[in-house]
């Protein structure tokens, strides 16, 4: 959906409307809302990453959690750390695995062996706004962890 559409005009008037009905009655309910409706919204270019951007965001709600849950400070650490580790594994994977498989594939061919063949295909899609959610999510376990 781009933001010059028709679509995107209808939806963002559904959203708003919502959203200011539900501001009035209950903030959890309104953030809920927030949180689907920016789900639709990054499924509408592909669903298929409904599923990396959910588990991301999973894995930054648990550490926030028990990071909030806790003052033992090394338990805290370990939850920032698990948090951190999971989000720049998962941007490094997607942004750099298609490098690393050509750079492969280049040198197995430089190497000169005639008679074997070794190709690996690349299969990995970079998903929009990866960077962009990634340290988005991040910033939020951050935060909970400096308090702020």
């Amino acid at each position: 959906m781009l933001f010059n559409s028709i679509e995107f005009a209808v939806f963002l008037v559904i959203v708003f409307g919502i959203y200011w009905t539900l501001n009035k009655q209950n903030l959890r309910l309104q953030n809920l809302f927030i949180l689907v409706v920016s789900y639709v919204f990054y499924g509408w270019w592909d669903y298929r990453f409904l599923s990396l951007i959910a588990f991301s965001s999973l894995v930054d709600y648990i550490c926030s959690i028990k990071i909030a849950g806790t003052e033992k400070q090394s338990l805290r650490k370990t939850f920032l750390y698990i948090s951190i580790a999971t989000n720049i594994g998962l941007l490094m994977f997607f942004k750099y695995f298609n490098f690393f498989l050509d750079s492969w594939n280049e040198a197995w061919a430089s190497l000169g062996y005639t008679g074997i063949e070794y190709n690996l295909t690349t299969l990995i899609i970079l998903p929009v706004g990866i960077s962009f959610y990634t340290f988005q999510t991040m910033s939020y376990t951050l935060d909970v962890y400096r308090g702020s």
